[in-house]
């Protein structure tokens, strides 16, 4: 095989035989997902007989992330065969190994597994325990990768401080593949803002900052068929609706957002960078048939006002997309007066409402303007709560300090 590397490949090949626990610390597009990818698919080449779980905190995450680029890497190389792919377990048999695809959000998965190897995507996203959990029931090799948002975590402490553990810190300069449009974008963070350019930048530790979004706790109801979807809705919410924010090079997010006096309950439906609007079409059809209580079709769905085609084209689709109001300032005064209520599995929710802050000058004084970056879902939460709102009551009885 003739991969194509980076310096995170390199590296991480060359540590596989001298420690048991490796932790790939990345900023922004810095190769980390796909260098492992490469390296793990090798390595399967290069043995027989052996067990690999990957694993992240959801599935739709999972299926996003390291499965796109792990299947996407299978079929470059001609190393796919579809009889070895069962979709239904989410696993492969690649050269006589069995890797399996494992989302950590149900306990037994977790505890009724054993394995050679580890890789944990993403892995400040799990508990300290579900890391336990894992590593006690795998025999050979750990790999670990994550991006250094939080100022705090379980890893500094209980992984980095291992005599067997292997560090490697990547940036978007150990990625040579990476668009000069992407390289400009990333750097212009340098002037954005310190901190933004510390963790997306040079991979390193990040601290909270000025955080716009303190009113939020998570909640963990199901959104199933089996859980009687319909039933919830009528006990916790009044009336809902959805913000959408458009992507191609970044995700593009549909956000739940069900309104109950001063609270809202908001979920990601979608988050997913490389979709045409009729791959966009696709997975909304995809939605509203897995959940028809929800109302796809039916509920206002506030995209963003700059993408007048593509709300056509999914208003015509048979959607009721609407353009937001993008008013930023009163739309952050809008989120803050409500209590926010975040899904469990809406990960890259999460991920981003912790970083979501406003800019800081060159002093240190907060501005009231947002850092864009990693705003796919805030954008669309506000598209959906402030348009919403907007056009049901008067802006000041939305009056808090939002600043």
């Amino acid at each position: 095989m003739q991969f194509d590397v980076t310096p995170v490949f390199e590296k991480n090949y060359a540590a596989w035989p001298d420690y048991r626990v490796h932790v790939n610390q990345g900023g922004t597009r810095s190769s980390k997902t796909y260098s492992l990818a490469q390296m793990f698919i090798v390595k399967l080449m290069e043995h027989t007989g052996k067990v690999l779980t990957i694993c992240r905190k959801t599935m739709p995450s999972l299926k996003g992330t390291v499965m796109r680029d792990f299947f996407e890497i299978l079929h470059k190389h001609d190393l796919y065969n579809g009889k070895d792919h069962n979709k239904t377990e989410s696993t492969y048999m690649l050269n006589g190994n069995l890797v399996e695809f494992v989302a950590i959000d149900d306990p037994q998965k977790v505890r009724g597994r054993k394995r050679n190897w580890l890789w944990a995507n993403e892995g400040n996203e799990l508990r300290h325990e579900d890391w336990k959990q894992l590593i006690f029931r795998t025999t050979e090799k750990v790999f670990l990768d994550f991006n250094p948002s939080d100022e705090y975590h379980w890893i500094y402490d209980h992984v980095l401080t291992r005599k067997d553990c292997n560090f490697i810190k990547s940036t978007f300069l150990d990625n040579p593949f990476l668009p000069k449009e992407l390289v400009e974008e990333i750097l212009r963070l340098k002037d954005e803002d310190e901190n933004y350019w510390r963790v997306y930048g040079l991979g390193e530790k990040g601290s909270s900052g000025a955080t716009i979004y303190t009113n939020w706790e998570l909640y963990d109801e199901e959104f199933t068929k089996e859980k009687k979807l319909k039933q919830w809705l009528f006990e916790n919410v009044d009336d809902w609706c959805f913000g959408l924010d458009f992507g191609f090079n970044v995700p593009s997010s549909l956000i739940f957002c069900g309104f109950h006096e001063k609270t809202c309950y908001v979920r990601e439906f979608l988050y997913e960078k490389g979709l045409t609007n009729d791959d966009l079409i696709e997975k909304l059809k995809s939605i509203d048939k897995e959940f028809p209580d929800l109302k796809l079709r039916e509920k206002e769905i506030f995209a963003d006002a700059a993408e007048p085609k593509s709300i056509e084209e999914l208003y015509r689709a048979g959607f009721n997309c609407k353009k937001s109001n993008k008013d930023v300032k009163h739309g952050l005064k809008t989120v803050k007066s409500h209590k926010l209520l975040v899904h469990r599995d809406s990960i890259n929710m999460q991920k981003e409402i912790k970083f979501y802050k406003f800019k800081e000058d060159r002093d240190g004084n907060v501005l009231d303007e947002p850092v864009k970056f990693n705003d796919h879902a805030m954008d669309a939460m506000r598209y959906g709560m402030h348009s919403y709102v907007h056009e049901r009551m008067d802006i000041e009885d939305c009056d808090v300090d939002w600043a």
